[in-house]
Protein backbone atom coordinates (compact mmCIF):
# COMPACT_ATOMS: atom_id res chain seq x y z
CA UNK A 1 0.00 0.00 0.00
CA UNK A 2 1.30 3.45 -0.92
CA UNK A 3 1.36 6.06 1.79
CA UNK A 4 -0.62 9.19 0.97
CA UNK A 5 2.46 11.36 1.61
CA UNK A 6 3.94 9.89 -1.57
CA UNK A 7 1.01 10.99 -3.71
CA UNK A 8 3.02 13.43 -5.88
CA UNK A 9 5.80 10.91 -6.42
CA UNK A 10 3.33 8.17 -7.33
CA UNK A 11 1.62 10.53 -9.79
CA UNK A 12 5.02 11.32 -11.33
CA UNK A 13 5.86 7.62 -11.70
CA UNK A 14 2.51 6.90 -13.28
CA UNK A 15 2.91 9.84 -15.66
CA UNK A 16 6.35 8.58 -16.70
CA UNK A 17 4.90 5.13 -17.33
CA UNK A 18 2.15 6.65 -19.49
CA UNK A 19 4.68 8.74 -21.43
CA UNK A 20 6.77 5.60 -21.98
CA UNK A 21 3.70 3.84 -23.40
CA UNK A 22 2.94 6.80 -25.68
CA UNK A 23 6.51 6.79 -26.96
CA UNK A 24 6.45 3.04 -27.43
CA UNK A 25 3.31 3.30 -29.57
CA UNK A 26 5.04 5.91 -31.72
CA UNK A 27 8.20 3.85 -32.28
CA UNK A 28 6.91 2.38 -35.53
CA UNK A 29 8.68 -0.79 -36.63
CA UNK A 30 11.03 -0.61 -33.64
CA UNK A 31 10.01 -1.71 -30.20
CA UNK A 32 11.12 0.58 -27.41
CA UNK A 33 13.98 -1.73 -26.37
CA UNK A 34 15.37 -1.70 -29.91
CA UNK A 35 14.95 2.07 -30.06
CA UNK A 36 16.91 2.41 -26.82
CA UNK A 37 19.72 0.19 -28.12
CA UNK A 38 19.96 2.10 -31.42
CA UNK A 39 19.95 5.40 -29.54
CA UNK A 40 22.72 4.29 -27.18
CA UNK A 41 24.89 3.14 -30.08
CA UNK A 42 24.23 6.38 -31.96
CA UNK A 43 25.38 8.28 -28.85
CA UNK A 44 28.69 6.42 -28.80
CA UNK A 45 28.17 3.26 -26.74
CA UNK A 46 29.63 1.11 -29.47
CA UNK A 47 30.08 -2.18 -27.58
CA UNK A 48 27.22 -4.34 -26.34
CA UNK A 49 28.60 -4.34 -22.78
CA UNK A 50 28.63 -0.53 -22.74
CA UNK A 51 25.10 -0.41 -24.13
CA UNK A 52 23.98 -2.81 -21.40
CA UNK A 53 25.64 -0.66 -18.72
CA UNK A 54 24.23 2.60 -20.07
CA UNK A 55 20.70 1.23 -20.37
CA UNK A 56 20.93 -0.89 -17.19
CA UNK A 57 19.92 -3.95 -19.16
CA UNK A 58 21.28 -7.45 -18.92
CA UNK A 59 23.88 -8.43 -21.48
CA UNK A 60 21.70 -11.28 -22.83
CA UNK A 61 18.88 -8.78 -23.45
CA UNK A 62 21.20 -6.45 -25.34
CA UNK A 63 22.76 -9.34 -27.25
CA UNK A 64 19.32 -10.48 -28.42
CA UNK A 65 18.43 -6.93 -29.50
CA UNK A 66 21.76 -6.54 -31.32
CA UNK A 67 21.21 -9.85 -33.10
CA UNK A 68 17.72 -8.82 -34.20
CA UNK A 69 18.79 -5.34 -35.30
CA UNK A 70 21.75 -6.77 -37.20
CA UNK A 71 19.51 -9.26 -39.03
CA UNK A 72 17.20 -6.38 -39.97
CA UNK A 73 20.14 -4.47 -41.45
CA UNK A 74 19.99 -1.65 -38.90
CA UNK A 75 23.26 -2.43 -37.09
CA UNK A 76 26.71 -3.44 -38.23
CA UNK A 77 29.03 -5.57 -36.08
CA UNK A 78 32.76 -5.37 -36.66
CA UNK A 79 35.50 -7.34 -34.93
CA UNK A 80 37.98 -5.45 -32.77
CA UNK A 81 41.49 -6.04 -34.10
CA UNK A 82 43.21 -6.59 -30.75
CA UNK A 83 40.39 -8.48 -28.99
CA UNK A 84 38.91 -11.51 -30.73
CA UNK A 85 35.94 -11.66 -28.35
CA UNK A 86 34.89 -8.03 -28.80
CA UNK A 87 32.92 -6.38 -31.56
CA UNK A 88 32.05 -2.77 -32.15
CA UNK A 89 28.57 -1.76 -33.14
CA UNK A 90 27.51 1.00 -35.48
CA UNK A 91 24.32 2.03 -37.19
CA UNK A 92 23.93 1.27 -40.87
CA UNK A 93 22.42 3.96 -43.10
CA UNK A 94 19.10 2.10 -42.73
CA UNK A 95 19.54 2.13 -38.94
CA UNK A 96 20.23 5.85 -38.96
CA UNK A 97 17.13 6.44 -41.09
CA UNK A 98 14.95 4.26 -38.84
CA UNK A 99 16.21 6.03 -35.71
CA UNK A 100 15.66 9.46 -37.27
CA UNK A 101 12.11 8.54 -38.30
CA UNK A 102 11.23 7.34 -34.79
CA UNK A 103 12.90 10.40 -33.24
CA UNK A 104 10.73 12.67 -35.42
CA UNK A 105 7.57 10.82 -34.43
CA UNK A 106 8.44 10.89 -30.74
CA UNK A 107 9.44 14.56 -30.88
CA UNK A 108 6.01 15.35 -32.30
CA UNK A 109 4.35 13.66 -29.34
CA UNK A 110 6.72 15.32 -26.87
CA UNK A 111 6.09 18.76 -28.41
CA UNK A 112 2.34 18.16 -28.13
CA UNK A 113 2.66 17.14 -24.46
CA UNK A 114 4.98 20.02 -23.61
CA UNK A 115 2.57 22.46 -25.23
CA UNK A 116 -0.07 21.32 -22.75
CA UNK A 117 2.06 22.20 -19.71
CA UNK A 118 2.26 25.63 -18.05
CA UNK A 119 6.06 25.83 -18.51
CA UNK A 120 7.33 23.62 -21.34
CA UNK A 121 10.95 24.77 -20.93
CA UNK A 122 10.94 23.80 -17.25
CA UNK A 123 9.51 20.35 -18.00
CA UNK A 124 12.09 19.80 -20.73
CA UNK A 125 14.90 20.92 -18.42
CA UNK A 126 13.64 18.59 -15.69
CA UNK A 127 13.55 15.66 -18.11
CA UNK A 128 17.12 16.49 -19.11
CA UNK A 129 18.11 16.44 -15.45
CA UNK A 130 16.48 13.02 -15.07
CA UNK A 131 18.54 11.82 -18.04
CA UNK A 132 21.72 13.10 -16.40
CA UNK A 133 20.78 11.39 -13.14
CA UNK A 134 20.24 8.12 -15.03
CA UNK A 135 23.68 8.49 -16.65
CA UNK A 136 25.26 9.04 -13.21
CA UNK A 137 23.48 5.99 -11.82
CA UNK A 138 24.69 3.84 -14.72
CA UNK A 139 28.27 5.11 -14.29
CA UNK A 140 28.16 4.30 -10.56
CA UNK A 141 26.89 0.78 -11.24
CA UNK A 142 29.63 0.22 -13.79
CA UNK A 143 32.29 1.49 -11.39
CA UNK A 144 31.00 -0.79 -8.61
CA UNK A 145 31.08 -3.83 -10.92
CA UNK A 146 34.61 -3.06 -12.03
CA UNK A 147 35.74 -2.60 -8.43
CA UNK A 148 34.51 -6.08 -7.46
Amino acid sequence: MVRRSNKDEVQAIRALARVARLLERSSGDLNLAHYRVLSAIAEGSERASRVADRLTLGKPTVSAAVESLTKRGLLLREDVADDRRATTLSLTPAGEAALAAVDREMLGHLDDLLGRTPDPAQVLESLGQLGQALDQLAAERTARRKAQ
